[in-house]
């Protein structure tokens, strides 16, 4: 390993961007308004796999132990702020616009559970919601479970993650965390009757399960690459759990449940293609877990109990899109006794489902589009709830009770506020529980909603929504947003952003679309767009855009494009393979370095997602990520304007990633676009958790995204 020294000089970047920060030029963006970015130091770092080299400058930039490194993160943030110092104003507009779109002091819809009507609130000026319930009616006294407002109390970052009510309803187990972090977070459990924590704090626990005697607890931990691998049983009185199970494939995760029946605590255990699970009598806390049907790989199934039978969700090889096996609850594991309760279609996917006493409730996706049926267990015809739009979002909420005759479902578009019904299947009625209010007003008819089809290189079709105001006129001089994700078999659903219509509103054409990579069109399209097929996803967005300028919806000087996560590295690689397409990229928290981090296996999330990537010590592996991954294929061209999120305490991307591809790029890019570092040092993968904090964060990027297309 050589090491080659250069120049950096913060403390002299960040005097130069005081002096100049006046002198921004209030129209179009250009880089040479704006005092010289920061220039991080070079250390070559060689890196050697396959007998391929590769030479990393920036190696050095993943310690943030090193001062160093923190400098650096804090002269690109004050460059950031420089540059869009001169959208302040446009970004308190665009705020305020969000602002007037959310109904600030807000109620959920009660959802009934033994007993009780759970629901949640936001009160107007407060970040956190508070979480209530009320005993048996409405109209009973209001108890407060947790006022995440009161908890979050003076701490720069906080994320509740959730709770679960014991059996008899007195105690609560709940996770949180300070530092923004999705993957590490604290568990405690609280005395529901007194309201304070009984002293049983777990560190790292990732789910939990409480046993019918209100006593005995079950819960996950993560190990020091932040896997859930470890499974504890821990009563209320004891000072540590035992051990019960230790998943040691490295590609799996394991976590545990209950079960809505109240019969079962289940461990599961999954990688990306593959699952295993065990079960226990909720009664009998310290019986021996049994295996419910041995791991195979690539067959994945999920355990329903009913209260006479197992419904158990099976995947397979020729059963991709999913079916429902009925088994007994006793000699299942003799393949006669299973029963096909749904067939496998090859043309729909099963999304979820839901048990009740009488029925089994199904949301599946069918041509890119949603679903619901309900099956009656004695016989009955099939009962399919029909949306008559051409593109929206339907899913399933089911409902906590066993013996309800009732679920709930929300229904959105991009047009179409997110409503709350539900379906009596006893009588086939729908009631509309609760529509997504908007303060400031909106007109649906006001804009109109499209499905496009994009042609991929290869001849597939692929979906993309449009959304737009009326009398947009089609002669490419409007300017556009196109999002996509593309990763891990997650659908780019369609849905009402209150945000988004700060674009539209001013002109923008806004899509989605639903590449390979994600599951839009059934477990086929999410095989298409992984592993050895990966390229695939960046093609089909390509084509998207392709689409959208060809048809004159737009032009490549008024197209913008915005990903996160995975998404963020479809933007790094799209910019680098078609950056003539694109006026702008914001590359939200992105996986960019890919090989590298993929070759670390003390990293998080790393080995679980070789089946989702593929295992880059394997040479074809290793030499197809790196074709495509955004970090090792910057090279000297002109880029589009560009602004790249980060949070310090990421645990999904680590900082360095965005930080090392924004130095890379400002090192070798040619052209004079701008381009921004914008690390969070408070938080994480999720950027602010406060939800007033969100909406300024959202309104930076589309003041970014305004300045620089219009």
């Amino acid at each position: 390993m050589t090491k080659k020294i250069a120049l950096l000089n913060a403390s002299g970047v960040i005097f130069s961007l005081v002096i100049l920060a006046s002198c921004i030029n209030q129209n179009k963006m250009n880089k040479n308004d704006f005092p010289t970015p920061p220039t991080a130091e070079m250390i070559e770092t060689v890196l050697t796999n396959f007998s391929t080299q590769r030479i990393d400058n920036y190696f050095w930039l993943n310690d943030k132990d090193n001062p160093k490194v923190i400098d650096y993160l804090h002269a690109e943030n004050a460059y950031t702020e420089a540059v869009m110092a001169s959208t302040e104003a446009l970004q308190q507009t665009i705020y305020d616009e969000i602002l007037g779109r959310i109904k600030e002091d807000d109620e959920s819809y009660p959802s009934f559970k033994d007993g009780y009507y759970y629901y949640s609130r936001t009160e107007k000026g407060r970040q956190y919601r508070i979480f209530c319930r009320r005993k048996g009616s409405m109209d009973a006294p209001e108890e407060i479970i947790f006022n995440v407002n009161e908890m979050a109390e003076g701490k720069p970052a906080f994320i509740f993650r959730g709770y679960s009510i014991s059996p008899n309803n007195n105690k609560v187990a709940y996770f949180f965390n300070e530092t923004g972090s999705y993957a590490e977070f604290t568990m405690k459990i609280k005395d529901l009757t007194s309201g304070e924590n009984i002293g049983f704090t777990v560190d790292g626990a990732t789910s939990v399960a409480w046993a019918n005697d209100n006593e005995t607890l079950f819960y996950s931990l993560v190990d020091e690459t932040l896997r859930p691998s470890k499974i504890f049983r821990q009563k209320l009185s004891e000072t540590e759990g035992a051990l019960i199970y230790e998943e040691t494939d490295g590609r799996f995760r394991s976590y545990v449940s209950g079960t809505k029946t109240q019969q079962y605590i289940f461990i599961a255990s999954a990688s990306s293609t593959t699952s295993e699970e065990r079960y226990i009598s909720a009664d009998n806390p310290t019986a021996e877990f049994k295996v419910f049907l041995p791991r195979v790989q690539d067959v994945e199934y999920s355990v329903q109990p009913h209260g006479d039978r197992f419904f158990v969700r099976y995947k397979d090889k020729q059963n991709l899109n999913g079916m429902i096996y009925e088994m007994p609850l006793t000699g299942y594991e003799n393949r006669r006794t299973w029963k096909v309760f749904l067939p496998h279609d090859e043309n729909t996917r099963i999304e979820s489902i839901d048990i009740l006493k009488d029925y089994v409730a199904l949301e599946l996706r069918k041509n890119g589009l949603s679903e619901i049926k309900i099956r009656p267990l004695n016989g009955e015809e099939t009962q399919i709830i029909a949306f008559p739009e051409p593109v929206y979002t339907a899913s399933l909420g089911g409902n906590p009770e066993y013996n309800a005759t009732t679920i709930r479902y929300t229904y959105t578009s991009l047009n179409r506020p997110t409503t709350l019904y539900e379906y009596n299947i006893a009588n086939g009625e729908t009631v509309k529980l609760k529509e997504q209010e908007i303060p400031s007003g909106f007109n649906p008819d006001a804009y109109i909603v499209e499905r496009l089809w994009a042609t991929a290189p290869d001849g597939v079709k692929v979906p993309m929504a449009v959304v737009y105001k009326k009398g947009l006129k089609r002669d490419g001089s409007n300017p556009a947003l196109l999002y996509s994700y593309g990763s891990y078999g997650y659908s780019s659903d369609v849905y009402f952003s209150a945000s988004f219509y700060s674009l539209i509103d001013r002109g923008f054409v806004f899509g989605i679309a639903q590449i390979r990579g994600g599951s839009d069109l059934g477990e086929q399209w999410y095989e298409d767009g992984k592993l050895l097929n990966k390229k695939n996803t960046f093609t089909d967005f390509i084509a998207c855009g392709e689409l959208l300028i060809n048809e004159k919806y737009t032009s490549p000087d008024k197209l913008a494009i915005m990903g996160g996560s995975a998404g963020g590295m479809l933007m790094g690689v799209v910019a680098n393979m078609r950056p003539d397409l694109y006026q702008t990229v914001v590359l939200q928290v992105p996986f960019v370095d890919v090989v590298t981090t993929m070759l670390d296996d003390t990293l998080p999330l790393t080995t679980g997602e070789y089946e989702e990537w593929g295992n880059p010590n394997e040479e074809v592996y290793f030499n197809y990520m790196l074709s495509y991954s955004p970090y090792d294929n910057i090279k000297a061209q002109s880029y589009p304007n560009m602004l790249v999120t980060g949070g310090i305490n990421d645990s999904q991307v680590l900082f360095h990633e965005p930080t090392k591809y924004v130095a890379k790029l400002r090192s070798l890019k040619t052209d004079d676009n701008i381009l921004l570092l914008r690390m969070n040092m408070d938080s994480g993968h999720g950027g602010a958790t406060g939800r007033y904090d969100g909406i300024k964060d959202t309104a930076f990027e589309f003041a970014f995204i305004l300045k620089t297309i219009n």
